[in-house]
């Protein structure tokens, strides 16, 4: 489900006009989550770390109002609810785009997203058979300890969905650190709501 936005009485209507107009309206950045917890809760558990992380990335993201903001056409709709696009790696070193539903309840999102994952690894696919706006676009390069990142984009193609990439986990003195990269549309988000989505995450990844 999803309501239209007034845009004459929206508060964000002045940066909306501003930066809908860009060539390139997102902005993106890269932060260091600490998850020395939420390591160790996947691992006592027997859980891939990814699909852990995954969850309470998606759980942040669907707490914060504007990364639920999509822009269809001329106007921009608030979704109840965000689901993931996640990237997902095949033993041959191809990848697939997954689409994977957000429950509430972790055991649910779990077991789906193995499905998905089982899905998408035995086919030849690049694409979902489902897609839509109301999606966060995940990646995770667990090889690299990047600082910084970019994506390839297409301008021709409407998009404002949120993208988070996800890195390498490294050990100093005992912390487990971990890069997350967030780049997201300059007319539905602003840096703050970004600072609210990473201290949503790191709230939840440092749940025991």
């Amino acid at each position: 489900m999803k309501q239209r936005i007034d845009l004459n009485n929206w508060n964000r209507k002045e940066a909306f006009a501003f930066f809908s107009t860009f060539d390139e309206p997102f902005f993106g950045l890269t932060i260091s989550i600490d998850c020395t917890i939420a390591y160790a809760n996947a691992k006592e558990k027997g859980q891939s770390f990814f699909l852990y992380y995954l969850y309470r990335a998606l759980q942040a993201a669907n707490l914060v109002e504007n990364f639920r903001y999509r822009i269809i056409g001329e106007e921009v709709y608030l979704f109840d609810e965000i689901h993931a696009s996640p990237t997902i790696n095949r033993p041959n070193g191809t990848f697939g785009f997954a689409y994977m539903n957000y429950f509430v309840d972790e055991a649910n999102f779990i077991q789906c997203a193995q499905e998905e994952i089982k899905k998408t690894q035995e086919s030849t696919a690049l694409l979902p058979a489902i897609t839509g706006e109301n999606v966060i676009h995940f990646s995770a390069i667990p090889w690299l300890d990047f600082t910084s990142l970019s994506h390839a984009r297409n301008y021709s193609f409407a998009d404002s969905c949120p993208k988070i990439s996800f890195g390498k986990v490294t050990e100093h003195s005992g912390v487990q650190r971990m890069p997350v990269s967030i780049h997201a549309h300059h007319a539905l988000v602003d840096g703050y709501h970004v600072g609210l989505f990473v201290a949503e995450f790191q709230r939840l990844m440092n749940e025991k």
